[in-house]
């Protein structure tokens, strides 16, 4: 053969040796795939894809002036994975407990590996347990004795941006931290009652936190991916990602300059007077909130720190809480009267009478707290007259004072977005006892909210319309873009602008000079008001220790800019005389709180004092 061919025992060789390396490959094959199938397999089965979830930031609540209420901070959630610590590491450790603030030997027994029996899961707020996203510990399988390592062990959930970079260059392999957003309410307890709270548990719990989740929340984002055994992720290996969406963000009508005066002006109430409970209001023209505060409040920032016995506080009293309005109420059947053409501001009712006929029934009269004479329909309202306010009531008739009082707001939900809101109480008329004619005119055998009381004075300033109250002005995207603009909302007329001004002009002899609240006055300008002084239902029967002080308003007269309400819950122990008067209690808050707005909403005297025949002539009341 030539020496150029290799020899046949030589091909014999080569080809033998191939065959055998065929051979052993596939019998590793089969090994691998058939006879230890199973042992390898069950590692694999631990892991899972890595869902990345990606946290949407909760869009802000702002205030009238783009000032922030409520805002999300960003922060790290830090963990540890015990199984994938390195000896080589343990140097760093001691620094790692000083940058978190965690006891050196807590941080060393986190770091301890620990295990769970196969099914086993850890408590809800437990330090240890599966990661919060899914590594690579799924359900379990196997037998109830198997053993599962436990990759997830909290060290410190509120750890901010900064530390944790100074973590990250630690480079401790099995440390890797979430981020996630914290609430924070910059302003602690400014308008509570109003922004409600994010509670532990990262839910809406209540106020427009619950009211606009929808908006405020986001739609968290989220990836499929790998990370390296540093946590590091390898973008590589994403198969799916979903980008997060922050949350829109929430302009309220609320202005925070507004609602600190009204928050100062409770504090000095509660300090003066020691009531159980106050809640103040005020909004524009057009229905929409600037200040809505309740005392005794509580801070936003440590919401899960109030004890349960005070958990009262908690409610937004001003639409969740009814009281009797009292005299206060008496606007509406002034109005309902003059509505229907049944009196003039001239007509004169003999006030000194105390029994009248009404549908075949001769009713008593409710008592005046002072001597009254024959009386116009204007020094009705200054004087504050039971027996006027309860011959109005019968002039106009079950049928029709009840469907005025509705009108004005009473006994129906207003549709106010946040606080738990109630529709108060007023029965219909065919239910009425026959002396309810003469005392529901004078605010009593009704019940209402802060806030309905509040609309219904808003009324006579709108010029006769009932607005819904609002509090949200805008909704807007995570670019600052508006999406949506709230305007004025009318939920119907209730009485004509001609009658809203008579009205307006009477409620002026309020607080002037023989009125039942001079202290309600406020120098240079007409303001119209009415005070309310009711008494409390208290261990069954009638107080005439305990009463609920009341003044509601609004100027200038002739040109209103903002309403004010001040409700004041038995202050009696304080007040001057025993007897919380809303002319001695609620009426100063209204005057204070007034004259510190004039430069803050810009208001002005405007046009010239309403017409004095319309106005009361002096002499009057306490109430």
């Amino acid at each position: 053969m030539s020496k150029g061919f290799a020899s046949s025992a030589r091909m014999a060789f080569l080809g033998g040796l191939l065959l055998l390396c065929y051979a052993a490959l596939g019998a590793r094959l089969v090994w691998l795939h058939v006879v230890d199938r199973e042992a390898l397999l069950k590692p694999l089965a631990k892991v899972r894809p890595m869902l990345i979830p990606e946290a949407a930031r909760r869009g802000d609540i702002l205030d009238a002036r783009g000032a922030r209420l409520a805002t999300s901070r960003s922060e790290i959630l830090l963990g540890v994975d015990p199984h994938s610590l390195l000896p080589r590491d343990e140097r760093k450790w001691v620094e790692l407990a000083a940058l978190i603030e965690l006891p050196e030997a807590e941080l060393r027994d986190r770091f301890q590996p620990r295990f769970r029996r196969a099914g086993a899961r850890g408590e809800e707020g437990d330090d240890a347990g599966e990661a919060p996203v899914p590594f690579a510990v799924p359900a379990a399988r196997g037998g109830e004795d198997e053993q599962w390592p436990i990759t997830w062990v909290k060290l410190r959930e509120d750890v901010s941006e900064s530390v944790y970079e100074r973590v990250r260059r630690l480079d401790i392999r099995g440390v890797y931290g979430i981020r996630h957003y914290r609430r924070v309410y910059p302003s602690n307890e400014l308008a509570a009652h109003v922004i409600g709270y994010v509670n532990r548990e990262h839910q809406a719990a209540a106020g427009i936190e619950a009211y606009a989740d929808f908006y405020l929340r986001g739609q968290q984002g989220w990836r499929v991916g790998e990370r390296d055994g540093r946590n590091r992720e390898l973008p590589q290996f994403a198969s799916r990602e979903v980008p997060r969406r922050d949350g829109y963000s929430v302009v309220l009508s609320i202005d925070s300059t507004v609602q600190d005066i009204v928050e100062q002006e409770l504090v000095q109430l509660a300090a003066r007077f020691e009531p159980r409970k106050a809640s103040i209001v005020v909004s524009d023209l057009d229905g929409f909130v600037l200040a809505l505060a309740n005392y005794p409040s509580f801070n936003l920032n440590e919401f899960n720190r109030v004890p349960k016995a005070e958990e009262a506080r908690m409610k937004n009293a001003a639409v969740a809480d009814i009281y009797d309005p009292g005299s206060v109420f008496k606007i509406v059947p002034a109005a309902g009267a003059l509505e229907e053409r049944l009196v003039t501001p001239q007509t004169v009712l003999d006030c000194t009478v105390s029994r009248l006929a009404h549908r075949g029934r001769l009713l008593s009269l409710p008592a005046e707290d002072h001597k009254m004479g024959n009386l116009r329909i204007g020094e009705i309202l200054s004087h504050s007259s039971n027996r006027g306010a309860a011959q109005l009531g019968m002039m106009l008739g079950e049928e029709r004072l009840e469907r005025y009082a509705r009108a004005f707001g009473f006994g129906a939900k207003l549709g106010f977005p946040v606080g738990g809101e109630v529709a108060g109480i007023l029965h219909p008329h065919q239910r009425w006892y026959p002396i309810d004619i003469t005392r529901i005119p004078m605010g009593h055998s009704v019940s209402s909210t802060v806030l309905q009381m509040h609309q219904a004075m808003a009324v006579i300033a709108a010029g006769g319309v009932l607005l819904r109250p609002q509090v949200i002005r805008e909704i807007r995207d995570a670019a600052n873009e508006t999406v949506y603009r709230y305007g004025r909302t009318e939920i119907g007329r209730a009485v004509s602008p001609r009658t809203a001004a008579q009205i307006a002009a009477m409620l002026v002899g309020v607080t002037r000079k023989g009125g039942t609240a001079l202290e309600a006055s406020i120098e240079g300008f007409d303001v119209a008001g009415k005070t309310g002084t009711s008494q409390k239902f208290v261990d069954g029967q009638w107080s005439k220790k305990h009463h609920i002080a009341s003044f509601s308003g609004f100027f200038p007269a002739a040109q209103p800019k903002v309403v004010i309400t001040v409700i004041v819950d038995d202050a009696d122990h304080k007040a001057p005389g025993g007897v919380a008067y809303g002319r001695t209690v609620a009426a100063p808050s209204f005057k204070r709180i007034g004259e510190r707005l004039i430069p803050i909403l810009d208001i002005r005297a405007g046009a010239a004092a309403v017409p004095a025949l319309l106005v009361a002539r002096q002499g009057g009341g306490a109430r």
